[in-house]
């Protein structure tokens, strides 16, 4: 069954040699297909992979030397080998202007893992370790630490343990939507469009609101805001009404969503009575939820503000789907799930639809 999985993979093979009758754009066009078509399968290929890591009776010195040879040359060896070819591609377009260049850093930060230098402080001696000595996989705790945990296709559901396969996984995946992501951000702008993107360094800051059903009438909302209307010797640099969204650090698998109408303010701002506020600051703390971190994109969105907010077609919506996208094809870490919240800003008024969108990142992140 192991040696099935590698073949369970979407591996590009000879269809990536160059084809002269192509042109530029039908051979990058063909990339662009390749890498969604992978998206949609190695995921669940690479949880196959945890799970026969974890399975002792898989894992005996007779089997010991197969194993090798299925993991390190079946599995690691062809997608260094794929990597290479794929980059000869891009590199052949690159010219052309078609190509995005963050795919090569992303296939750059593959090779290295896939070479077991991980940066990752929990898991480079182990790795290290593995590609020196295979035997040691003999060893369940290192294996376990080798397997990880499964993340589901979309690779966002809860984790007890980020091992080496999760990190293989995550890099696949960030070749992938290097590839991918632009076109899909164009196809996504249904309607309305992208007025303007930027990254933002905010400084600390205090998110002040509150959730609650009540506030679905807009007489409601109408006093929340006039309570943070008078609280203007506290206002930051972002002065807008905003509906601020999170998952108190937690996977959306097993936490809900939670919506705040609200403002950002002044670090020491103090929290009017029935409010609830959510610290914002510049460093990540390596914790789990707040403070989250005052690091994020932000879009501003043009055209109708209905299909803005449309939900059919997306994951979630318009804005966020397209922020979400532009920022996974560029390789920018969004901090998921640990630090991990988004937020409809309504740059008119919170009376008026939101045509503009904050979605957190990690901009020191490696």
């Amino acid at each position: 069954m192991a040696k099935k999985l590698i073949d369970e993979f979407h591996w590009r093979g000879n269809a990536l040699h160059k084809n002269e009758s192509m042109s530029d754009q039908e051979r990058y066009d063909e990339l662009i297909n390749w890498a969604r078509k992978a998206r949609g399968k190695n995921p669940n290929v690479f949880d196959k992979l945890t799970e026969w890591l974890l399975d002792d009776m898989e894992w005996s010195e007779e089997q010991l030397a197969q194993n090798r040879q299925i993991l390190m040359q079946g599995i690691l060896a062809r997608f260094k080998e794929q990597n290479a070819q794929l980059r000869t591609n891009l590199l052949e377009l690159r010219s052309t202007g078609l190509v995005n260049e963050a795919v090569f850093k992303a296939l750059d930060r593959f090779d290295e893992e896939l070479s077991g230098v991980s940066i990752d402080p929990n898991l480079k001696d182990v790795v290290s370790l593995v590609f020196s000595d295979f035997s040691v996989m003999l060893d369940r705790k290192i294996r376990k630490v080798i397997a990880g945990d499964k993340s589901g296709p979309a690779g966002v559901d809860t984790i007890s343990f980020y091992g080496y396969i999760n990190c293989l996984k995550d890099c696949d995946a960030q070749v992938q939507w290097s590839l991918f992501m632009p076109d899909t951000v164009k196809r996504q702008q249904n309607g309305f469009m992208v007025k303007s993107f930027e990254y933002m360094k905010a400084p600390a800051m205090r998110f002040i609101g509150r959730e609650g059903a009540d506030l679905e009438e807009i007489e409601n909302r109408r006093k929340l805001f006039a309570v943070l209307d008078g609280m203007s010797d506290y206002a930051s640099d972002i002065t807008t009404d905003v509906l601020f969204l999170h998952h108190h650090g937690q996977c959306v698998d097993v936490a809900p969503w939670h919506m705040l109408w609200g403002r950002f303010m002044q670090p020491d701002a103090p929290v009017p009575d029935g409010f609830e506020y959510i610290d914002l600051v510049t460093e990540n703390d390596g914790g789990t939820g707040v403070p989250f971190l005052s690091q994020y994109a932000y879009t501003t969105f043009s055209g109708d503000a209905e299909a803005m907010h449309r939900e059919e077609g997306y994951d979630v919506h318009g804005m966020y789907d397209v922020t979400r996208n532009i920022i996974l094809g560029q390789g920018v870490m969004i901090p998921y799930p640990h630090k991990y919240w988004t937020a409809e800003v309504f740059q008119n008024g919170f009376e008026k639809p939101g045509t503009a969108y904050m979605f957190s990142v990690d901009l020191d992140a490696q």
